[in-house]
């Protein structure tokens, strides 16, 4: 149970002085002349460490992830965060190491087990505009501004609700109550003192650097959320001169930064140019004077631009790092490292309220989806491996993904790692690395005559045709879709499933999502904060703001019928479930194991397959273990404090040379 971190900070900080008051008395016997040789030496490496490092970086992002808004309170997609992240900042962020830190709040914590959270912001944090030029201070007044706009059903759409709607006082019911008023009347709300938001949500505003939130219930975990961006600020001030319109189409000219960065030029689906904010607020970290962002169509134009010297990272795909490693004259052959290992849990997440493109509901898929026994033999007879070789072909089963809430997330009190609980509810076997422990051959042809059998008698007709989308101009996307249509047809059989790979040309969410025309999507979620609830949350039936329930499996508008009574009465009993294991706030490992139970259900009931971890390997001049780590929040892509060297980084700097050797070896062999 955290308790008042800052007296933490303040014990380290003695601690440390004490450290170096021995240091200094052990140098005081040295002579003046190893004194300074070793000053000498010091000042060199630093002189070579600084002439290698790079002052204006460029790297790219794929076209797909190209910006859908620039309100940081309004998004909840990676592709925003990974670029809005660099221009806002919130109460907290993360380290590398993956543990909370101060950000706007200097010193927070919590004197109650988790019921009142008391955070002081620091002097001096600076709103500034696109040049740089200041234009008001960030206070705490600005966190009630955000919050209320994240609650008001009109201003945000519902967008991030979930959480504070789950943790705060009044949360929920000032959420409904926005929905009960017009447009108009809702856009005049504030959350000014003497304000209908101040009456009813329980933040309270001590001072221009005293924020205090009381929660529902105790809520140990609270301060995680305060790394996210349901609980980030914006001014009155600018709502003011934007209008509440204004504010939602906002760009990066005339939107207001307090974050490392603003954002100087912007060319969509281009480019775009960050440039270091002069008034930033920590003035020690190490930014970029500029850092440049391609917008590309795929990964391979991008790994063209890297061998040509215009960019200084590049993820690779299966054939770039088998032509690499295999080849010890290749330039890069003794450069490939891994990357950052992604916060995100994926899945496959089906739709089962499908339309066919014309409109008309897919009554073929709808009722094979809504068969338990069609999900079944999907979770138990896809064997994914050479969809991970994709990923990561020096480590594929590094990508294995047995669960649907991220590993590392969270810890009993004994140090038992979240996930392992939901093993144990599925009597699952431990990874061996070698080959898929949730494989079950044997299993899934079971499931799969259930299957044929139950839904003839429904009048589906086979095979069941399940329409996958990728962006259309991602050479790489299409040939792992392919590998996958590959793994289906094998695994599953041509006649009982035919994967149709379609293509969209921008945004999956405009083009597929929303018109329903997917069967399965596969998608990730990282979490927002350090509990499962943020996972398991995104699951539940009749909750509006449950992220993939209201825009991926669309389980909230099926319709009861006989043919689909069995999925909605699993959907509810797994959601009692959830809401029976939030309700457990004062012992968390009890907590934590009612949610594995919970989740349990969810996967033996196969409402979502597991898919994967993403863990890629790349060429890269960014040290990748510079950068901030964290399961939760929105932290991770924070061009804060990264390492650089314009040479780049070798495999046996980061001491994975004998693991390229011996997948060259076991390749080889084969």
């Amino acid at each position: 149970m955290k308790e008042k971190l800052f007296r933490l900070l303040a014990s380290a900080l003695a601690l440390t002085m004490v450290l170096s008051g021995c240091a200094g008395t052990e140098t005081e016997v040295q002579s003046d002349t190893t004194a300074a040789s070793e000053t000498d030496q010091q000042t060199n490496e630093e002189t070579a460490e600084s002439e290698n490092e790079i002052k204006d970086l460029v790297i790219y992002k794929l076209i797909n992830q190209e910006l859908s808004t620039f309100n940081i309170l309004y998004s909840q997609g990676s592709s925003d965060f990974q670029n809005l992240v660099h221009l806002t900042d919130g109460l907290l962020e993360a380290n590398k190491e993956g543990k909370l830190a101060p950000a706007v709040a200097e010193e927070w914590g919590t004197e109650d087990g988790g019921l009142t959270w008391t955070f002081k912001l620091r002097d001096g944090v600076k709103w500034v505009d696109v040049n740089g030029q200041e234009t008001a201070d960030c206070v705490a007044q600005d966190f009630a501004t955000g919050l209320e706009w994240v609650l008001n059903f009109y201003k945000n759409e519902s967008a991030n609700t979930s959480m504070p709607i789950e943790m705060i006082e009044g949360a929920e019911e000032y959420y409904e109550y926005t929905k009960s008023l017009t447009e108009e009347e809702a856009y005049a709300l504030t959350a000014e003192e003497g304000s209908k938001f101040r009456e009813m949500v329980g933040i309270e505003v001590v001072d221009d650097h005293n924020l205090i939130y009381h929660c529902v219930s105790a809520k140990p975990y609270f301060d995680s959320l305060a790394a996210y961006v349901a609980l980030y600020p914006i001014s009155q001030q600018l709502i003011n001169q934007l209008g509440v319109a204004g504010v939602k189409s906002m760009n990066n000219e005339n939107m207001w930064y307090n974050g490392c960065y603003t954002m100087t030029s912007y060319v969509q689906g281009n480019e775009k140019t960050y440039t270091k904010n002069p008034l930033y607020w920590d003035t020690e970290c190490k930014r970029f004077d500029t850092v440049t962002f391609k917008m590309l169509e795929s990964n391979d134009i991008a790994f063209q631009m890297y061998d040509s010297g215009e960019l200084d990272y590049v993820q690779l795909g299966e054939a770039q790092v088998n032509t690499i490693a295999k080849d010890p004259n290749n330039k890069f052959h003794d450069y490939l490292v891994p990357d950052v290992r992604s916060h995100m849990s994926y899945q496959f997440h089906f739709d089962f309220n499908k339309n066919n493109e014309d409109g008309t509901p897919d009554t073929n898929w709808n009722t094979a989806a809504a068969n338990e026994a069609f999900r079944k033999s999907w979770y138990y007879g896809l064997d994914l491996t050479n969809y991970w070789k994709r990923t990561n072909a020096v480590d594929p089963l590094a990508c294995e993904n047995n669960f649907y809430t991220m590993e590392g997330l969270i810890y009993t009190s004994d140090n038992t790692e979240y996930t392992e609980l939901v093993r144990q509810e599925l009597g699952m076997a431990e990874k061996n690395g070698k080959t898929p422990v949730r494989l079950d051959k044997e299993k899934a042809e079971q499931y799969k005559q259930q299957a044929i059998e139950e839904l003839t008698a429904l009048g589906v007709t086979f095979p069941i045709e399940a329409d996958y989308y990728i962006v259309g101009s991602d050479q790489v996307a299409l040939d792992s879709a392919n590998v996958l249509s590959q793994i289906f047809s094998d695994c599953l059989g041509d006649d009982y499933v035919k994967l149709n790979i379609k293509t969209y040309i921008k945004s999956s969410r405009n083009e597929v999502l929303t018109p329903h025309y997917h069967s399965f999507a596969i998608s990730g979620w990282g979490a927002d904060y350090a509990d499962p609830q943020n996972y398991l949350g995104q699951e539940m039936y009749g909750y509006d703001n449950a992220y993939f329930s209201t825009g991926y499996s669309y389980i909230n508008e099926v319709v009861e019928t006989p043919e689909n009574k069995e999925l909605l009465d699993t959907y509810k009993e797994y959601t009692r479930m959830v809401e029976e294991a939030d309700a457990i706030t004062e012992d968390l490992d009890a907590r934590y194991q009612a949610y594995a139970k919970a989740e349990a259900y969810m996967l033996d009931h196969a409402l979502v397959v597991p898919c994967n971890y993403k863990v890629l390997w790349v060429l890269s001049k960014i040290d990748n273990d510079s950068k901030i780590n964290t399961m939760f929040g929105c932290q991770n892509s924070k061009m804060k404090n990264w390492e650089t060297n314009v040479n780049g980084y070798t495999s046996e700097e980061k001491g994975v040379a004998e693991q390229i050797a011996a997948f060259v070896e076991s390749n080889e062999e084969i």
